[in-house]
């Protein structure tokens, strides 16, 4: 991979996984210069003004300042997390990283690795709930649908165990 600016991608539902996913990319994976881009897909049902809008493309990318703004995160459907904006905040000065978020609507697995694609990243890093085999099944897995249909290394970071949380 050249030593230019990268593009990272992190989806983001403000789970204890997709918290742990953060702050692993943010210790581990972001050097000075890249780009971070937080994906939030909300699902279908969900009452945004600025829904119809962009419901086929997600919203435009938000900047991290203007993304902090509580007002803002509420005219999309998002509950402000301080920990997460603090987490992006901290590393944006202190990496010198450009943060952004994006938001999309419908379905979480196929939204992720759409963003994956429409935003350009050249890698994306999600939390994973650790669903048992049952669940899984039952349920799908949005971390093991990424990983098989994304169209970039993908690295999944296992959320904090009931005993350590």
């Amino acid at each position: 991979m050249a030593t230019g600016k990268r593009t990272i991608g992190m989806g983001m539902d403000y789970s204890p996984s997709s918290k742990a996913a953060a702050r692993w990319a943010v210790d581990n994976l972001v050097k000075a210069g890249d780009r971070i881009i937080i994906v939030h897909v909300l699902p279908k049902g969900s009452d945004a003004s600025h829904k119809e809008l962009w419901k086929s493309t997600g919203s435009p990318l938000i900047p991290l300042p203007e993304f902090m703004e509580m007002n803002v995160q509420s005219r999309y459907g998002l509950a402000p997390d301080k920990e997460i904006l603090d987490i992006l905040q901290t590393a944006s000065k202190a990496k010198q990283v450009e943060v952004l978020a994006k938001i999309y609507w419908g379905d979480a697995r196929e939204k992720l690795c759409e963003a994956v694609d429409d935003l350009k990243v050249d890698t994306f890093v999600l939390g994973c709930r650790g669903l048992g085999p049952l669940k899984r099944a039952l349920l799908g897995s949005v971390s093991n649908y990424v990983v098989n249909n994304a169209t970039c290394p993908v690295t999944v970071v296992r959320g904090p165990t009931a005993s350590s949380a």
